[in-house]
């Protein structure tokens, strides 16, 4: 059930409830490590292997449609599964979830390597993206079972770094196998990721969800709960301030050809040129947002952060209205708008996991899925439709943040009206 709202919910980042961890003020640097490398999983699993499409078809004796339906099954599992990790990590416990979903992922990633048909490297990569959302979900909800307060708000930034630089490095890291080993580096790549992470989960990772707190795996017990989070207007209104922001670095990955090789004129082996500053960018962010925690409300470093968003995206229009496209006036603007999402985005999940918190998995797995669909409908639709121009993308990128600053807004109204009642 959501919380009710005693204090502004957008004005604090609230203390979390018992958990299966001695409540602390901060937390191993080493669990801290695991839960961002698990968030990274399904980012490697999609992006590492965008440079080996060509090599797939020709390799396999498929089409090109054949093989944009690997990439469109692992979404289509990841999107499915993605509303049942939290859930049945309620019921269960965080750590047997990770672990199970890890066991998956790597036996699938196998499966990939060896793969001798385009049918079978579908399904196998559908059932990778079964398994590949789990992380993400597992690491959000161990976050709010373990700290809180301001040093939850420093973990998520962690979190929110390697979730961030993980769609910009792999790509770089899938060209690189691709070129030296072949397509079929990339999945062994996930498999030894896979599995060395499977081991260090089980060595590593304890339960941080008390037995006193799981929740029923019911039919109707979970109707009920999906229920409250679904019908909550400032749930949709965060989760879609998280989803808008992300899309202002996905619609370039999306992009990713047109932009870089036709509009900027770089070869493929000079991708780092846009890749690297994203990853700058999501780390000053990350490293701001850790730092103000705690110093600033969380309310003014989400309105630093859609400042710079905006700044960024209407800077980004009037240049390419009125001149030419270059490296750096072209990728400029996305590191500057990178900065403003990592400093929003470890907020906006915290407060959804506060929001509900004896069903934090439940809830973040509603808000990954959230995020997932956005950014799927992003990268198949949009952001191919935007990719003739640089001033299209440019309109894209303004159109996101637009969107992210509306739903952000309507999340504080719709707070202040809820504290109105309750006065």
């Amino acid at each position: 059930m959501e919380a009710p709202a005693k204090v502004p919910a957008a004005a604090t980042v609230p203390r979390a409830p018992a958990s299966g961890l001695p409540r602390r003020t901060s937390l191993p640097l080493g669990f801290v490590a695991l839960l961002a490398a698990l968030s990274t999983i399904s980012p490697f699993a999609t992006d590492t292997y965008l440079p080996s499409l060509p090599a797939v078809a020709e390799s396999l004796h498929a089409s090109p449609l054949e093989v944009q339906q690997t990439l469109s099954a692992y979404m289509l599992g990841l999107g499915l599964m993605a509303l049942w990790h939290g859930s049945i990590s309620d019921a269960l416990g965080r750590r047997p979830v990770a672990l199970a979903a890890l066991a998956v992922f790597t036996l699938a990633s196998l499966g990939c390597a060896i793969a001798r048909s385009i049918e079978i490297l579908i399904v196998l990569r559908f059932v990778q993206g079964l398994s590949g959302g789990a992380g993400m979900v597992v690491a959000r909800a161990a976050v709010r079972d373990s700290v809180e307060g301001v040093p939850a708000q420093r973990l998520m930034s962690h979190i929110t770094l390697m979730f961030g630089i993980a769609p910009a490095i792999a790509p770089i890291i899938g060209g690189w196998l691709h070129e030296w080993f072949g397509w079929r580096s990339v999945f062994w790549f996930m498999f030894a990721f896979g599995a060395a992470l499977t081991v260090w989960t089980q060595m590593r990772l304890p339960e941080t969800l008390d037995a006193a707190q799981r929740q029923s795996l019911h039919p109707f017990a979970l109707a009920r709960a999906y229920w409250q989070v679904f019908k909550s207007p400032r749930f949709h209104a965060l989760a879609a301030t998280t989803a808008f922001s992300f899309q202002v670095f996905l619609q370039y990955i999306g992009a990713s050809t047109a932009f870089l090789r036709q509009q900027l004129g770089l070869k493929d082996t000079q991708y780092a040129f846009f890749f690297m500053p994203a990853v700058f960018g999501f780390m000053l962010g990350a490293w701001l947002s850790g730092r103000l925690a705690g110093r600033w409300q969380p309310t003014r470093t989400v309105a630093l952060g859609l400042a710079l968003m905006v700044g960024a995206a209407l800077t980004n229009v009037v240049w390419h209205a009125f001149f030419p496209p270059g490296v750096v006036v072209s990728i400029a603007p996305i590191f500057v708008a990178t900065v403003g999402l990592a400093l929003i985005s470890p907020i906006t999940q915290l407060m959804v996991l506060e929001m509900f918190p004896r069903t934090r998995g439940l809830a973040a797995s509603c808000q990954v899925f959230t995020q997932i669909m956005v950014g799927t409908v992003d990268l198949a639709i949009i952001s191919i439709a935007l990719a003739g121009s640089t001033f299209t993308l440019a309109l894209g990128l303004l159109g996101w943040v637009t969107a992210a600053t509306l739903a952000w807004c309507a999340y504080l109204a719709l707070t202040r009206h809820i504290l109105r009642r309750v006065e």
